[in-house]
């Protein structure tokens, strides 16, 4: 496997477009946190209701990690678009064709396009993570590694949306096409999402039936359903009308599809013609 990383990496590592979307991204994580930290101290903290209900700070290292999964998690679009690039890249210059021709199995060559997507995922996640420490340090408050968890779950979110990106690249094959599929699935699930979650707040108002925030139960939104904003007075104030988290079936949900990609990527590429 090292060897056949190595190879990849050849492939990628002077390529423009892997430089630009990995440059936009690490750029990204820490400007988006920095927004996040300006628009908190100069608009969030004025605002009459932290006034009347206490002072927020999401970056002191209670909540730092939390906060930084959470936000960096909006970017993770970044690197799928750069693993739909990467895989569909191999099909369209044949590419795949000739690794296997050279002596790769099949699984040998899905495999390292999934240990791609896990390097990619490991890597953001690092990331995050110094990000998430720097921000923490310039708050002035006492080292912590609680919450540190969400950096994990900012991992597992990054997998996710790399594997249903790596499943679309294998299926559809054409980077333009596969791309257009990514965003027009993400746009619908995400709907479909949105008028669960008004049924779930309707079911616990009406009926009195807490089955959980529903939409978090889909495939794209079971890995987002995992980062949560830091708990903050605003958001305590809309607490008591919405449905319960359940965080572990969320989180057993993301690991389950995950699984079923990946069972779905590596059957496409072996049972389909070259």
């Amino acid at each position: 496997m090292i060897t056949l990383l190595k190879v990849e990496w050849l492939k990628i590592k002077n390529y423009t477009a892997f430089i630009i979307l990995s440059s936009f991204f690490a750029v990204g994580v820490v400007t988006v946190n920095y927004i996040i930290l300006t628009v908190n101290k100069n608009i969030i903290s004025q605002s009459q209701a932290v006034v009347l209900t206490g002072k927020f700070s999401p970056f002191q290292f209670d909540k730092t990690w939390q906060t930084t999964s959470y936000a960096s998690g909006w970017l993770l679009l970044l690197p799928a678009l750069m693993l739909i690039i990467l895989i569909t890249n191999e099909f369209t210059f044949r590419t795949h064709r000739q690794n296997i021709l050279d002596g790769w199995s099949r699984q040998e060559f899905i495999h390292v396009k999934i240990m791609m997507a896990v390097l990619i995922a490991f890597f953001s996640a690092i990331l995050v993570f110094f990000t998430a420490l720097a921000f923490g340090f310039s708050s002035g408050t006492s080292f912590s590694t609680h919450g540190i968890s969400h950096v994990g779950f900012f991992f597992l979110k990054a997998l996710s949306y790399n594997m249903i990106a790596l499943l679309i690249g294998v299926l559809i094959r054409r980077t333009g096409f596969a791309i257009g599929v990514f965003f027009i699935y993400m746009g619908v699930e995400n709907f479909i999402s949105q008028l669960l979650d008004v049924l779930s707040v309707r079911l616990r108002s009406r009926n009195n039936l807490d089955l959980g925030s529903m939409g978090d139960y889909l495939p794209m939104n079971s890995a987002d359903g995992m980062l949560t904003f830091p708990e903050n007075p605003l958001k305590a104030m809309t607490k008591g009308v919405m449905p319960t988290d359940y965080p572990w079936l969320v989180l057993s949900l993301c690991i389950a599809y995950m699984l079923f990609f990946y069972w779905l990527t590596v059957n496409r590429m072996v049972k389909t013609d070259l």
